[in-house]
């Protein structure tokens, strides 16, 4: 879930080890590979296939299990990364997740794996019904939606073996779905031990943010469109044939991935190339706020990291522009591959269509490609506070002078019924009365929203440093929570190194210490073994007391 606003979980473990040595930092610093001998996707496959018969005990893989290749990434020397998901007699196993490092020869190095521990089950045969563990979500749905009346409940439970919380054990993995009062919808996944009854984890799951055109928050920007006859559709053949639709104030009919009845996306058309008029009286004006994000954040991921669209493959997503009836949420879907914005109520939010916002929750989408942080716990706290890193991150890239850089998350939808400003706070988390500026023992129980403080406010330090300071007319002063003096790399190495550990070393249950690890990882790979950046890292999560 990626809610915008309704800004929870338990603290989860991260087991593997440590994938970046002096070989493998030599490897990674070498000169690029001549373009003819890098290996390609499919013989990094191979490679990996090999190394899992090779290293199947170190890799806890007994032949009650299956894997899937779920991303792979090739460094310009020829190091290869093959991410994967495991099976347990053809059950999904949540934390089976591993990455496999190859050196450039294709030989192993090493793996990080989401958990260590050995996965052994007397038996996959549930003691408690499917029905009863949907009932136990849809009852869960109704406690987390308090005060709200909620109809077409559906539920559909998905047995699992979960390693991600102590002891493998299986488990009911149950999507529970309805709409409110306004025929928005509202979702949460729960996690149920299928022994006992007793519930494990519980997460919202609707993940909670060349004509030109005239924008509500950006000013006038370019577009690429596409001519069809005598008409222009905005749909932008140059990014994968990304397109903005009106989703006409409806809602979708969701129920486990399966929609019976799916909002439109009626293609935005114009007659002459110019598109809107920057006031919300012109539906079209949000669309241009919705096209203009999604190139943006292509751009920054193509230019910066060189991730060809959010799935990197190239392929385009597609906006919706005008979801529900006031609407106060924005939220990107990986079953339509699309991302969808309300239009807010006009007192809390306006159009939730701001740029950050789009990078936000697109990243979203990066995120669930890559190492897919579980949504609850200190997992869940990572996964947010990666999208409104990338989020900031695409809002300095785009460097729009009608919206400057800054490391304020959604200043621009706010309205005077919100009582602040933004929606969080980079420099110091906590001024929205909820997030953590620091780690604890007991920030993994926070919202996630709240408990990605700690990550955002260790981004912020590591780019700006500490201290009071005023950058594009937006005063800061970000404090320490050891008392220590923090001097930033710059956001550009920031976003590097995020990137990297990310999409090379962290799995789905990394928490706040395997960060810690993957960050420095990253920034050994990039930087160097004892750099100024690598030791900026050292320092910025020590100000943040983790590691």
């Amino acid at each position: 879930m990626s809610r915008i606003r309704h800004i929870r979980g338990s603290r989860l473990a991260t087991a593997g080890t440590a994938a970046t040595t002096a070989a493998l930092l030599a490897a990674t610093l070498s000169p690029a590979a001549n373009a003819a001998d890098r290996p390609t996707r499919a013989t990094a496959i191979e490679n990996a296939a090999s190394a899992l018969v090779d290293h199947a005990a170190r890799l806890g893989l007994t032949s009650g299990q299956d894997t899937t290749v779920r991303d792979v990434v090739i460094d310009a020397d020829g190091t290869q990364h093959v991410r994967y998901d495991r099976t347990y007699h053809e059950l999904p196993v949540l934390g089976g997740d591993f990455v496999v490092h190859l050196a450039p020869n294709g030989s192993y190095h090493s793996a990080d794996r989401a958990t260590g521990r050995a996965i052994s089950l007397s038996s996959v045969t549930p003691a408690l019904s499917a029905p009863k563990a949907a009932g136990l979500a849809v009852n869960a749905l109704r406690a987390a939606n308090l005060g709200e009346t909620l109809k077409k409940v559906k539920a559909r439970p998905q047995l699992v073996v979960d390693a991600l919380h102590g002891a493998p054990k299986l488990a009911w993995r149950t999507n529970a779905v309805a709409q409110d009062s306004l025929g928005n919808p509202v979702a949460r996944t729960v996690l149920t031990d299928a022994r006992t009854g007793a519930q494990i984890d519980a997460w919202d799951s609707i993940e909670t943010a060349t004509g030109d055109g005239k924008s509500l928050y950006s000013g006038t920007v370019p577009l690429e469109t596409t001519l069809s006859g005598s008409t222009y559709q905005l749909k932008d053949p140059t990014r994968g044939n990304t397109y903005t639709g009106d989703a006409e104030n409806q809602t979708d009919l969701c129920f486990f991935g399966i929609c019976f009845v799916r909002a439109p996306a009626t293609l935005f058309t114009d007659s002459d190339n110019h598109w809107g008029s920057g006031t919300t009286s012109d539906r079209s004006s949000a669309a241009v706020d919705a096209q203009y994000g999604t190139n943006e954040t292509w751009d920054y991921y193509k230019n910066v990291h060189g991730r060809n669209g959010i799935a990197g493959d190239g392929k385009g997503s597609y906006n919706r522009v005008h979801y529900g009836t006031d609407y106060n949420n924005a939220f990107w879907d990986d079953n339509c591959f699309c991302m969808t914005y309300g239009d807010g109520d006009g007192t809390t939010f306006g159009p939730l269509v701001a740029l950050d916002v789009a990078g936000h929750e697109m990243s979203h989408g990066v995120t669930s490609k890559t190492a897919a942080l579980t949504y609850s716990g200190e997992s869940g706290g990572l996964n947010e506070a990666t999208s409104d890193i990338f989020g900031t991150m695409v809002e300095w890239y785009a460097n729009n002078s009608s919206d400057l850089g800054d490391y304020l998350i959604g200043e621009k939808i706010v309205r005077s019924g919100f009582g602040k400003t933004a929606l969080r706070y980079m420099d110091k988390p906590s001024k929205d009365g909820n997030s953590a500026d620091c780690w604890s023992s007991s920030v993994g129980n926070l919202d996630v929203h709240y408990s990605s403080g700690v990550a955002n406010h260790f981004a912020y330090l590591l780019s700006e440093g500490s201290g009071a300071k005023t950058i594009n007319g937006v005063s800061y002063n970000s404090p320490t929570c050891n008392g220590a003096t923090v001097t930033g790399i710059g956001r550009d190495k920031v976003g590097k190194i995020w990137y990297r550990a990310l999409t090379v070393y962290m799995t789905s249950s990394t928490n706040y210490a395997g960060a810690h690890t993957a960050t420095l990882n990253a920034a050994k790979d990039l930087y160097g073994a004892g750099s100024t950046e690598y030791n900026a890292v050292a320092a910025a999560w020590s100000a943040v007391s983790v590691g």
